[in-house]
């Protein structure tokens, strides 16, 4: 039986195939699942590098890519593999600062992995896409954080609601401006 908000479910919630990519790269959070999911598949030997974003937040000590990182060489992942991205306040800075960390490393991917949240997956994905090259294929491999919010039960409680809706307002909020100064110079 489906739902009246089944769209929303299937917007929001997603996951691609994931195949050998040049790098994996992590939106800022705080939640360790995003760097356990991202030191498993390297680990698989799906890519090279690990690329976790984040600055200072509330939410850890120090910078999110620090926890991040910290919690990599944890699990086994190599320092010298896991790249450096510590300014970024938002998912635009995550995006935007991730390319311009690679570019500087001389990395240019065809093909990433995004391991990000799974209610943030469209979002995060809209953005890595709006900031990345138009030929760079993206991955994505999300995660279920510590809300443990899930495709299946977003709906049946009020934060997850909260959760899912806020993303899904942000993702209005994020494009609209972009929207407005690109689509005029993109011809059909």
């Amino acid at each position: 039986m489906s739902y009246p908000f089944d769209c929303i479910s299937d917007f929001m919630f997603f996951e691609t195939e994931v195949s050998l990519s040049d790098v994996i790269l992590i939106p800022g959070a705080s939640h360790p699942q995003l760097m356990e999911r991202a030191a498993e598949l390297y680990h698989q030997g799906i890519a090279p590098y690990i690329l976790p974003s984040g600055g200072a937040t509330a939410q850890v000590q120090t910078t999110e890519w620090e926890f991040l990182r910290d919690l990599g060489v944890q699990l086994g992942v190599p320092a010298q593999a896991i790249l450096r991205e510590d300014q970024a306040a938002n998912t635009f800075d995550n995006a935007r600062l991730s390319r311009e960390t690679l570019e500087r490393k001389g990395i240019h991917p065809k093909k990433v992995v995004l391991v990000c949240k799974n209610y943030h997956a469209r979002r995060a994905l809209l953005t890595y896409q709006f900031h990345f090259p138009k030929e760079t294929i993206f991955q994505v491999s999300p995660v279920v954080d510590l809300t443990g919010t899930t495709k299946d039960n977003w709906f049946q409680d009020e934060a997850r609601i909260a959760y899912v809706m806020n993303e899904l307002e942000k993702v209005g909020r994020y494009f609209r401006k972009a929207i407005y100064q690109t689509g005029a110079s993109i011809e059909r």
